[in-house]
């Protein structure tokens, strides 16, 4: 089941979801990129990608490729990138970043470490439905650069994409089990369904895998952000469990992030010594890239727990559309991995 179009944010995004419903594309309608990391600028990316995912309903499939949502696409993309570039510190050490990511911060600050201590139930509930946008299609995006890699490499990768999957059983996806945490909490776990409410640091964060992941030439990122991903999981989803157990969650609540942190920790290490080490060995021109990766993953991740951190300290919801309080919602077709 797809999800239904969003409500536009702004020209640029009006333009494109105007394009999905059938109208031409509004003349010069790629050069409206003010701010890269907007509302309209990301629901706009954000609506361009997911063309290559689910799609939208009722939108016809042979849009994936459309040209005129590809230069749209194209405008957007290079100024994010470009204002992503200009916000890092950039470098080519890639063994010093990875230390940095391993290093837990003395100060305890970020989203999980304020659930697990002081977190209340109704933001548990918003920083799950900002995280549906990515983790009910948990893996896709970093799926796109398997057939870019070398085979020693590609195996690795795979190796825990395998895990990401459900290693072979459908019910065991990590997709499967947001979706299941989603239900146990009160949220509907269809694919898709808080897109209008997710902000636009929410969208960036997964517009910036699909980027990575759909551009050759941008590997390298994907590979830093998906490093990223796998070594910081796991102590920030152990966490994540003892917030759950503090606000007497249930099991199918504390399912996805307790499979999260055994399984990435074994990742760690394939990720390090199968991924990293290797991929700079075979071509070390991509330090550059792996660092970005890693340093724009970062860095969207704090923008993120910023947004929500700031919010929720003066009480208000971090979310476009408050969630109602309405009663348990069961998901009306299976939420599957994008």
């Amino acid at each position: 089941m797809s999800p239904v179009l969003p409500q536009p944010r702004g020209p640029l995004s009006g333009a494109v979801l105007r394009r999905m419903h059938g109208a031409p594309m509004a003349p010069g309608a790629e050069h409206g990129t003010e701010d890269p990391y907007g509302e309209d600028a990301q629901l706009a990316l954000y609506c361009c990608y997911e063309l290559h995912y689910r799609g939208f309903d009722g939108v016809p499939e042979g849009l994936e490729w459309d040209p005129a949502l590809l230069r749209v696409r194209h405008a957007v993309e290079r100024a994010f990138l470009s204002a992503l570039r200009q916000d890092v510190r950039g470098g080519d050490d890639v063994p010093a970043e990875v230390d940095a990511l391993l290093t837990e911060p003395l100060d305890g600050w970020g989203v999980s470490h304020h659930l697990r201590r002081d977190g209340e139930l109704w933001q548990l509930r918003e920083y799950v439905v900002h995280r549906s946008m990515y983790h009910l299609k948990e893996a896709d995006p970093q799926a796109w650069v398997i057939p870019r890699l070398p085979g020693p490499i590609k195996a690795a990768l795979v190796t825990v994409q395998h895990d990401e999957y459900g290693a072979g059983d459908p019910n065991r996806m990590h997709a499967r089990l947001f979706a299941d945490m989603m239900d146990e909490l009160g949220l509907c776990s269809d694919y898709g369904a808080y897109l209008d409410a997710a902000p636009a640091a929410t969208l960036a964060e997964v517009n910036l895998m699909s980027m990575y992941g759909l551009h050759r030439a941008l590997r390298g990122a994907l590979i830093g952000q998906f490093a990223t991903l796998e070594l910081t999981s796991s102590p920030g989803s152990a966490r994540l469990v003892r917030a759950m157990h503090r606000l007497g969650c249930g099991p199918a609540a504390l399912a996805f992030y307790d499979e999260h942190v055994e399984a990435d920790a074994v990742h760690e290490q394939v990720v390090r010594r199968g991924v990293l080490a290797p991929l700079l060995e075979a071509e070390p021109d991509l330090a550059a890239d792996v660092v970005l990766g890693i340093q724009t993953s970062t860095l969207l991740g704090d923008r993120l727990a910023e947004h929500l951190l700031g919010h929720w300290t003066t009480g208000t919801s971090s979310l476009r559309k408050p969630l109602p309080d309405a009663q348990h919602r069961r998901r009306t077709a299976p939420a599957g991995a994008g």
